[in-house]
């Protein structure tokens, strides 16, 4: 049984060979996780024959069965990862980690709407399912990795976030202190006015709501240039976590290599040390 449990956690929980290529069974749960998200997706289209309705059910109960037995295994497996904690105490860390929380939501909203008759909550629960696609986070070391280049760079994230959050206010108010006796409907209040404030500093502009006189339209064209520097900032940032991400990825692959390289040259030594041991003991003595 502990060498059955091993073999799982190698599998599941370290997920890849010492060159980074993925083992054949997180292969195969990614494209099941695939199959699952079309299928969910394929669910909520009304006009599709009855008999693929019923064969996405039945899909659903396959893919419900199978996310099922992975979260069991990588419950049973949680037991080998290192630490002096308990089996149990590793099993429940587990399950109370991201990726544990993620697992069950999967499962049950996999399985949840073969068991309910509510078609409002099925629906709800059959949308829900295409969050499988968040599983895909355990299989890459690259999304790990930028995950926690991002991570780094929380603070400036932040600071971006208060800044629009800043720039939104500032305009929405202007607004309303303009216009919104102009048009009460859209800039009435400084709530109403941020809708327009959101949409302008994002660039989007959807054109129902917009200023009409001169000083306002100053406001929004201010807001909306200040809102190009906005999108270009978060856009910098996280442009930048990535290409850190991918120097640190490459400076391991090339530390792993030269320490594959020395290895091979200890073995080499070693092997011509036996080669010249053999050849002083084949020689005839005098």
């Amino acid at each position: 049984m502990a060498g059955l449990r091993k073999t799982l956690h190698d599998q599941l929980f370290v997920g890849a060979h010492p060159d980074g290529r993925l083992t054949l069974l997180n292969r195969l749960l990614i494209l099941v996780i695939v199959a699952a998200v079309i299928s969910a997706a394929l669910s909520t289209e009304p006009t599709l024959p009855p008999q693929w309705h019923r064969g996405l059910v039945l899909g659903e109960l396959v893919f419900g069965a199978i996310f099922l037995l992975e979260y069991c295994a990588r419950i049973y497996a949680a037991a080998e990862e290192p630490g002096d904690a308990s089996n149990w105490a590793k099993r429940w860390a587990f399950i109370r980690s991201p990726l544990g929380l993620i697992d069950l939501f999967v499962v049950v909203s996999t399985l949840l709407p073969l068991v309910t008759a509510d078609a409002a909550m099925l629906r709800t629960i059959r949308l829900l399912r295409v969050f499988a696609v968040m599983k895909f986070g355990r299989f890459s070391r690259a999304i790990k990795e930028v995950w926690g280049a991002i991570a780094d760079r929380a603070d400036d994230l932040i600071v971006t976030v208060a800044l629009a959050f800043v720039f939104v206010l500032v305009g929405a108010t202007a607004l309303y202190m303009i216009e919104g006796h102009i048009q009460p409907e859209v800039f009435g209040s400084i709530p109403r006015a941020l809708w327009w404030a959101v949409i302008t500093l994002t660039t989007v502009g959807y054109g129902d709501a917009y200023p009409v006189t001169a000083l306002g339209k100053v406001f929004g064209s201010i807001l909306a240039l200040s809102g190009i520097a906005f999108v270009a900032m978060p856009t910098g940032i996280i442009a930048s976590a990535f290409s850190e991400a991918m120097q640190r990825r490459r400076d391991q692959k090339i530390e792993e290599m030269r320490a594959h390289l020395a290895r091979l040259d200890e073995i080499d030594e070693a092997v011509e040390a036996k080669l010249a041991a053999l050849e002083r003991t084949s020689k005839p003595h005098p």
